[in-house]
């Protein structure tokens, strides 16, 4: 009775960590493989965002995992929301999707409004899509075209800092790219950012 009673105690905290235990990180789907889908509620409240819903809409959904306290997504901020509205004409939906456990969902809807955003918002909490999509870095970039098929991967540009430095405009790129109808010329590139925080 005494063993069966230590085994039981022993056990309870190991089971007790397996159930806390967050998602395990997916490998990032390749270039040309369907992307997974996903349902997330706007950072600022209002009606769940459904991916299915913005491919439907257009030519392209830009899906950018993104942070409010990071300086590099700082450094990126104008730069999102200019080719927001930019693209929005030509037929392509950004969509910025915010995965860290330390910035709450009112946090990140006063930052979007703060910098201009005019595109969805959306809080994942527990990271389960950033997890989905194997997304680490903040920022950083998924394209995908109407049928939710993964056209390009990474970063943004080369540079956080002035964008007049920037040489390699790699998400500019693959967006021309796909409105042309050609191939993305560098369909994956590396992330760079602050990580994800987890929970």
């Amino acid at each position: 009775m005494k063993t069966s009673r230590l085994a039981t105690a022993l056990l309870a905290p190991a089971l007790a960590f397996s159930l806390a235990a967050p998602a395990q990180v997916q490998a990032p789907p390749k270039i040309g493989a369907a992307a997974p889908d996903f349902t997330l509620p706007a950072a600022a409240g209002g009606a769940p965002v459904a991916l299915k819903e913005l491919l439907a809409k257009g030519k392209a959904v830009v899906v950018i995992f993104d942070a409010t306290r990071c300086p590099y997504a700082k450094g990126y901020k104008e730069r999102v929301a200019s080719m927001g509205k930019e693209y929005a004409a030509k037929g392509v939906t950004f969509v910025t999707v915010n995965s860290n456990k330390t910035e709450p969902a009112a946090e990140v809807a006063e930052d979007a409004a703060k910098n201009g955003f005019t595109f969805p918002v959306l809080k994942d909490e527990g990271n389960r899509v950033a997890d989905l999509y194997g997304a680490q870095k903040t920022p950083e970039v998924y394209v995908l075209d109407p049928k939710g098929t993964l056209l390009y991967r990474g970063r943004i540009d080369e540079t956080h800092d002035d964008p007049k430095n920037v040489k390699s405009p790699d998400l500019r790129n693959a967006l021309e790219a796909i409105l042309s109808g050609r191939p993305v010329p560098a369909a994956e590139t590396k992330a760079f950012g602050c990580s994800i925080k987890r929970i």
